[in-house]
């Protein structure tokens, strides 16, 4: 900005999609006064969320207008609940440590733990800070790796409980964000792993399938976009993410040229 002072600077925020969150979805049940001070659940993966909510009438019209849980699921990993094509809640709370377990982050975690790192083991907050964004998740249940393509190829147990731990917790909050919908009528894989991994896929759609999901394995190996049966209760899709695009597509309404 120093050398190009007459360029304009633009934020993008990531938690835009998710500013209209019912009240209590973005409480927190902490002291009100810490929400005068903006301590409150935001939610992140906006721009990604956005993106799949504005394809879906043509990708997928027949959802597009229904109660749909998007699983963007990469190195970062969430969820999101859409009911026609706005955000109703996600996994990420506050920052983006909460919900799933991810690359390197654990997603939920009891307040507890921390108190104890903190107080009984005497770890300093910086310490538990790169414990929490840097060793954790994947990494720190596996001791391995924090790419899912290592892990899926690993045949060392921790690598596989890394692995199922990852589909459980997204299973689990998949059927958190059914209950907040009221039931679901698609699921949607989206990001590095959503758009690659069809064994990850299939795992969480067969662990999902009370929901109504019927997989279909061929479509799944071929990616999609539609990857459950035609007859399945609940339809599941494979479709590509694009925050890039969606950060062009703010930049052009900013300023004024589409």
């Amino acid at each position: 900005s120093r050398e190009y002072p007459q360029v304009p600077q633009v934020a993008c925020f990531d938690t835009a999609f998710h500013r209209d969150l019912p009240r209590v979805a973005k409480l927190l049940p902490i002291p009100r006064r810490y929400d005068a001070e903006g301590i409150q659940r935001y939610g992140f993966h906006g721009l990604s969320y956005e993106y799949i909510a504005s394809v879906l009438p043509k990708v997928a019209p027949g959802i597009a207008g229904g109660r749909v849980i998007v699983a963007h699921l990469g190195s970062g990993a969430s969820l999101c609940a859409l009911r026609s094509g706005k955000s109703i809640d996600s996994t990420f709370g506050f920052t983006a440590l909460d919900g799933l377990c991810m690359g390197t982050r654990p997603g939920a975690l009891d307040p507890g733990v921390i108190l104890y790192l903190l107080q009984t083991l005497r770890l300093s907050a910086s310490d538990v800070e790169t414990m929490l964004y840097k060793q954790s998740g994947l990494l720190g249940i596996s001791g391995l790796s924090n790419d899912m393509r290592d892990l899926l190829k690993s045949s060392e147990p921790p690598a596989q409980l890394a692995v199922d731990y990852f589909v459980y917790r997204a299973a689990r909050e998949i059927g958190a964000l059914a209950a907040v919908l009221g039931g679901i009528d698609a699921l949607v894989f989206t990001a590095g792993i959503g758009e690659n991994s069809a064994e990850i896929r299939a795992r969480i759609s067969t662990a999902s399938a009370w929901l109504g999901i019927d997989l279909d394995p061929e479509a799944n190996l071929s990616g999609g976009p539609r990857i459950s049966r035609q007859d399945s209760r609940v339809s599941a899709w494979v479709i590509p993410t694009n925050e890039e695009l969606m950060i062009a597509r703010h930049l052009s309404l900013l300023l004024g040229l589409g």
